[in-house]
């Protein structure tokens, strides 16, 4: 096994798909925290299913790079998103349910009436679920992924204490001066950028499982907050390295196989959580 597994790091798609991986598992756990204690967990299950409308679009418009339609349109949904939750008249998880089912069903009827390919389920099926196209990444998506990635670790180092603050109590910030909508709005912002980067690792159905395991795992076993996000990365890192390995061997989707990985991790943290 470990001679199958050193011939296939020969190859630079492997260690695109594993570079990529780490990184996107790494961001989203960081944001999964706050997601999971903001009560807003499914904010990726709705912007994820939006990018897969907006991947539908570019597909059928013939734009060469996704990234440069599927990206700003994530980010405005994750603003409007985030302006319609606080409205009194629409709940977060109404508002959410509202954009996830509209998006996925526009993204395949367009999908469907304007298909520019002779296999449209199994491009589908890709979107969805991410079998092969972490495995089909080119040099300017690893670069792409690497910069983003840079720039969400940063802005969560640099705002922790105010991210940390708007979480725990949003009307104590509020009482002290810090700008809790601003900072929600850089959250959904940043949220919006993962969701867009994982696209390619686990697909759009499966992403919120990739934000919410790590957290609710490290969840099990500490209680402070700095401890649960640092646990939460390092598990998520682990997971993701495990899952990517564990596909390549056996020939199994990567972003089922990451998903279960996380799942496993989650039982095994419940089991020791509830030992001590």
């Amino acid at each position: 096994m470990i001679e199958k597994l050193a011939m296939y790091m020969q190859y630079p798609f492997v260690r695109y798909a594993l570079i990529v991986g780490v990184l996107i598992a790494l961001c989203s756990s960081l944001l999964g925290v706050t997601l999971v204690l903001k009560r807003f967990s499914f904010i990726g299950d709705g912007l994820s299913h939006v990018a897969f409308g907006a991947i539908a679009i570019a597909s059928v418009t013939g734009v060469s790079n996704n990234m440069l339609l599927v990206l700003p349109i994530t980010v405005i949904s994750a603003i409007l998103l985030l302006r319609t939750g606080q409205d009194t008249r629409i709940k977060g998880d109404a508002a959410i349910a509202m954009i996830s089912v509209g998006a996925l069903a526009f993204g395949y009827l367009i999908m469907n009436i304007f298909s520019t390919s002779s296999n449209l389920s199994g491009d589908v099926c890709s979107t969805l679920f991410g079998s092969t196209s972490i495995l089909t990444l080119t040099v300017l998506e690893v670069r792409l992924c690497v910069v983003l990635s840079v720039v969400v670790v940063a802005i969560f180092i640099l705002f922790y204490n105010k991210i940390f603050a708007v979480t725990f109590d949003e009307n104590f910030s509020k009482a002290t001066g810090i700008n809790a909508n601003a900072y929600n709005l850089l959250i959904a912002i940043v949220i919006a950028l993962v969701i867009v980067l994982a696209m390619n690792l686990v697909g759009s159905l499966l992403i919120s499982a990739l934000v919410i395991f790590p957290a609710l795992s490290a969840m099990r076993l500490f209680h402070s907050f700095k401890r649960v996000t640092v646990f939460s990365a390092l598990l998520s890192v682990i997971c993701a390295l495990a899952g990517i390995i564990i596909s390549i061997l056996a020939g199994t989707p990567v972003g089922a196989t990451i998903v279960t990985v996380d799942i496993v991790a989650f039982a095994l943290c419940c089991g020791v959580g509830f030992c001590i």
